[in-house]
């Protein structure tokens, strides 16, 4: 695929930014766990060395036409919570970056059939994987009030979520919902014209993040990370929504996800990394040419 092509497909986010916080050795080993375009993942490779490996995931099956043709390069169609696995497979046990970016991609939201994005009618999809057994389909129309309210007070962030999973489930109970127009129409009490894209967003938000598990895949990914990385490897982790940031920031402060970090017997802190830098967002200009990153939020941590 051409550089045109694949940016058309995912416009990296915070390229150099996220790149830098690797901070590449030229033989050293790296994982794109989020490959989609292959935007950052051709950045690591102009900078890697001709001993430099790097290998990519990506659940999705359209990201395999993105792939690069370098002997350095291997990508992986899985899901990244299987990481250290799929490394092990390809003898590799032991890595020196690892970047990954959690959003959803250009591609994913401009495919009107893949049902994420709320500008088109579609049927109720919403996976980020065709192997994926769940999707939007079911979760709008099997998950019974207390599932439904969770999913959309926790992904959402909405308030008034008890008021919107009683009336999916009124609205079920009178015709099966199928696609995103049929959703769309039966929430038209919350869609204030003023708000309705917002909101809209944000019971999308939910609905997919439940289908593609996405909160328990990072938590997964990130417990991986410690023993993955060698001393001084770095994570370079872009998140765009609070759940996700949270998680990594715990995560990289705490190594866990609640509560405090473990003390050693004289009561000295133990975690896996120290952070580099403080929080990273897009620039003003970066927003402008690309308005899909301005939630983005890069975070940077070294494996002590």
């Amino acid at each position: 695929m051409t550089e045109m092509m694949a940016t058309m497909y995912h416009n990296p986010v915070l390229l150099k930014e996220s790149v830098d916080g690797l901070n590449i050795k030229e033989d050293g080993i790296y994982v794109d766990v989020t490959f989609g375009g292959g935007g950052h993942s051709k950045e690591i490779l102009k900078r890697l060395g001709s001993e430099g490996k790097l290998i990519a995931f990506d659940q999705d099956e359209d990201a395999l036409e993105n792939t690069i043709d370098d002997d350095r390069f291997t990508l992986i169609n899985e899901n990244f919570r299987y990481t250290t696995q799929f490394l092990k497979f390809y003898g590799i046990r032991k890595v020196d970056g690892i970047l990954a970016d959690f959003g959803v991609s250009s591609h994913q939201f401009n495919k009107a059939e893949r049902g994420f994005s709320t500008r088109f009618d579609a049927e109720l999809d919403m996976r980020m994987s065709k192997k994926n057994t769940t999707s939007a389909y079911d979760v709008v129309n099997a998950y019974d009030y207390d599932n439904l309210r969770r999913i959309l007070f926790e992904y959402g962030d909405l308030r008034n979520a008890n008021a919107i999973a009683k009336t999916i489930i009124a609205q079920r109970e009178i015709a099966t919902i199928l696609t995103t127009a049929q959703l769309k129409s039966s929430l038209k009490p919350f869609l204030p014209q003023s708000k309705e894209h917002k909101i809209l967003a944000q019971i999308y938000q939910a609905i997919r993040i439940e289908v593609n598990q996405e909160i328990e895949v990072v938590k997964e990914f990130l417990t991986q990370t410690p023993e993955l990385l060698n001393k001084g490897g770095r994570l370079s982790i872009l998140s765009y929504h609070s759940l996700e940031d949270r998680l990594v920031k715990r995560f990289i402060r705490a190594g866990q996800f609640e509560g405090e970090p473990e003390k050693d017997f004289y009561g000295n802190i133990q975690v896996p990394f120290k952070k580099v830098g403080g929080l990273i967002i897009p620039s003003k200009e970066e927003i402008a040419m690309n308005n899909r990153s301005r939630s983005a939020k890069l975070r940077i941590a070294e494996r002590i």
